[in-house]
């Protein structure tokens, strides 16, 4: 059995025991509303869209695992896709860390998706777990950089004016999204070797970086924007408006 060619298995890892202090006080911005339902319901549901996934783990806030899961168990999701839901760490590495942790044995292609990234569409999804079955062991969906961008010394007063030392060549820059697709193997191997530090990592793909391994992009999608800012979550609803109006429901 042990020389079988298994067949490929996809789980998606979903960090939402952040509090998104840039939103204002209430509750974690994963559990902020879109349209009355929750954005991690949306980033789930979008998530089990794809019939590539078989697996959802959701890593709750260390003290919010039950009301995460009660949640979960509240809002209507695929059949065809389980889910876990686990405690997380203090940091979003860490708490990645405990996701790959709980998967079963048998997952070849790991997803790490932003709980404050509701709206990604099913076909970025796919395209991201084509893209690692085909060989690549980490891929990230991007868009092109549409703004002009400088490199600065850090102000010497908060606030202060920043010396600027360098302008990238836009056509090379691009603005990375969720979710990252990776090899299973290559993905704990990059958590196993990073060492946590300060905050730990923000970026996965940027983890198998350091040990050396290649990461690729795929086209990303407009409407896999983060929800950051409160302005972010009025541009999130009227996202789902329109597409409650083409959709006719």
């Amino acid at each position: 059995m042990s020389d079988e060619v298994r067949p490929p298995r996809t789980a998606v890892v979903i960090p939402a025991a952040g509090r998104g202090v840039r939103l204002g006080p209430g509750a974690p911005k994963a559990l902020r509303t879109l349209n009355g339902t929750p954005m991690l319901i949306h980033a789930v549901r979008a998530m089990a869209a794809s019939r590539a996934v078989s697996l959802v783990v959701v890593v709750a806030p260390h003290d919010g695992a039950a009301e995460v899961k009660n949640l979960l168990d509240a809002h209507a999701l695929p059949e065809r896709t389980d889910y876990l839901v686990v405690p997380g760490g203090d940091t979003r590495q860490e708490s990645v860390r405990l996701g790959l942790e709980a998967l079963p044995e048998g997952i070849t292609t790991v997803l790490v998706h932003d709980a404050a990234r509701p709206l990604v569409p099913v076909d970025t999804v796919d395209a991201v777990i084509e893209a690692v079955r085909d060989g690549a062991v980490a891929v990230v969906p991007a868009l092109p950089v549409a703004d002009t961008v400088k490199e600065v010394e850090p102000a010497e007063k908060p606030g202060g004016p920043e010396q600027v030392v360098a302008t990238p060549v836009r056509a090379r820059l691009r603005a990375v999204q969720t979710p990252q697709g990776f090899d299973h193997d290559t993905l704990v191997n990059a958590h196993a070797t990073i060492a946590l530090t300060g905050e730990g990592a923000t970026d996965d793909a940027g983890m198998v970086e350091r040990l050396g391994a290649p990461v690729v992009v795929v086209p990303g999608h407009e409407e896999a924007f983060k929800v950051t800012r409160p302005l972010d979550l009025v541009l999130a609803e009227a996202v789902l408006a329109r597409r409650r109006a083409n959709d006719g429901f």
